[in-house]
């Protein structure tokens, strides 16, 4: 059987055996048939909120905050029809802040590529840079014991707008509402506390838990100390067509958003897998062998223990270079040492979520990589790499004999399956 596999921005066509494979895509949905119309409507016609125009005032300072490169929101599109609704409002008061988190800031080239040129040559826009601590705002401390900084710009901002994406997440449960401000613009000393050995290791910090999850529930408390305006939330189909916005307010728009993701991407199984081939969404979401963890985790919901999963990640841009996540797999003497290190009293690196999430999942099931990166290094980060996807099932299923199971989830982490006894 032939399947398409989300990679790069071209995808893989991949042959799988007849038998014993089962292939689990989240339920489709069409895009709307009109997609600014609908847009408008819901910012005009809000969940829980006065509609958006009725909330600013002439002299008000506008902050609005969208995701940063590693995210398939769709910002060419929103982006622009939300400063069209805003045309009213003198531009030099609009400030749009690109919510890096701990990631790498973009470039102007990739600024145009995700706003548009018309929007960077017309609006103020910032990146923020979490560890530059003149450009934060210290709002104390939280119920969990976090320190709390906040880009300064949006703190100030008298209407701050916060947009995204809400898909299913393998720690904070879903994406989308709060996680504009941690860790979108939080500081880095708040996001280290956030991402901790400890809040990471919770048996609730996982996919589809937002409500007793204590990463989550930090996350929203921080945002709702922020007193976020309006929140534009939106999901997508595996065409990255708009299927759902969820516009208003924080709360109610969110977790609307949230049940409407539930039902589509969340697929019940009836039996754990010898084999799962997971992909990571493709463009731009497997970006780097980093944000594979969330594929990798994917297929960890439901390959047994002992069982092997094969990832299926361009990686263009490397391990990548830049933050942590490399340094911390490069020096690991074992997984185990990972766990060991990360977990020490005393120790704190950012990226080090990323690690022990790896760690965890390689500790429960083989991990193989399919991706542009050379085989030197994928070894160093403790992975196997192969050349071939439909030679490595082979092997595998040589290993695990001829009627083992095999799960494929073309779309990565856009699917999250769960066993039915869970």
């Amino acid at each position: 059987m032939k399947v398409d596999l989300k990679y790069g921005k071209q995808g893989l066509t991949v042959e799988f055996p007849d038998e014993h494979v089962t292939v689990i895509e989240p339920e489709f949905v069409a895009g709307l048939a009109d997609e600014k119309s609908a847009f408008f409507e819901a910012l005009r016609q809000p969940i829980g909120s006065k509609p958006l125009k009725d909330l600013i005032k002439p002299e008000d300072t506008i902050a609005i905050v969208f995701s940063d490169l590693t995210r398939p929101v769709p910002n060419t599109r929103i982006i622009p029809w939300l400063l069209e609704e805003l045309a009213f409002h003198p531009k030099e008061r609009i400030t749009l802040i690109n919510a890096t988190g701990m990631h790498r800031i973009n470039t102007e080239d990739e600024l145009i590529s995700m706003l548009t040129k018309d929007v960077v040559q017309q609006y103020r826009i910032i990146n923020h840079v979490s560890t530059e601590k003149e450009t934060l705002t210290s709002l104390g401390t939280d119920s969990f014991g976090g320190p709390i900084y906040v880009n300064s710009e949006y703190y100030r901002a008298d209407v701050k707008i916060l947009t995204g994406f809400i898909e299913p997440h393998f720690f904070a449960g879903f994406s989308g509402g709060p996680k504009a401000v941690l860790p979108g613009v939080a500081g880095a000393e708040t996001v280290m506390y956030n991402h901790n050995a400890r809040m990471i290791g919770d048996p609730k910090a996982t996919w589809g838990i937002t409500k007793g999850n204590p990463l989550w529930e930090e996350i929203h408390e921080v945002a709702v100390m922020t007193h976020p305006t309006f929140l534009i939330n939106v999901t997508l189909n595996k065409d990255r067509a708009i299927t759902g916005i969820f516009a208003g307010d924080l709360d109610q728009a969110h977790a609307q958003g949230v049940e409407f993701v539930r039902k589509t991407a969340m697929q019940p199984v009836e039996h754990a897998f010898d084999i799962v081939v997971t992909t990571n969404s493709g463009y731009p979401l497997d970006i780097n062998l980093y944000q594979t963890v969330k594929g990798m985790s994917a297929a960890r919901k439901i390959v047994k223990k002992g069982g092997s999963i094969i990832a299926v990640s361009e990686c263009w841009d490397g391990i990548p270079e830049h933050g942590n996540y490399k340094k911390i797999l490069h020096e690991a003497t074992s997984l185990q040492n990972i766990l060991d290190t990360i977990h020490a009293p005393g120790y704190s690196q950012f990226d080090q979520w990323e690690a022990q999430i790896q760690a965890m999942i390689q500790l429960w099931a083989d991990v193989y990589l399919y991706s542009s990166l050379s085989e030197d290094e994928v070894k160093k980060t403790h992975i196997t790499p192969i050349p071939s996807i439909e030679a490595c099932v082979a092997e595998l299923q040589h290993k695990y004999g001829p009627n083992a199971l095999i799960a494929v989830l073309p779309e990565g982490p856009q699917t999250i399956p769960y066993l039915l006894e869970n």
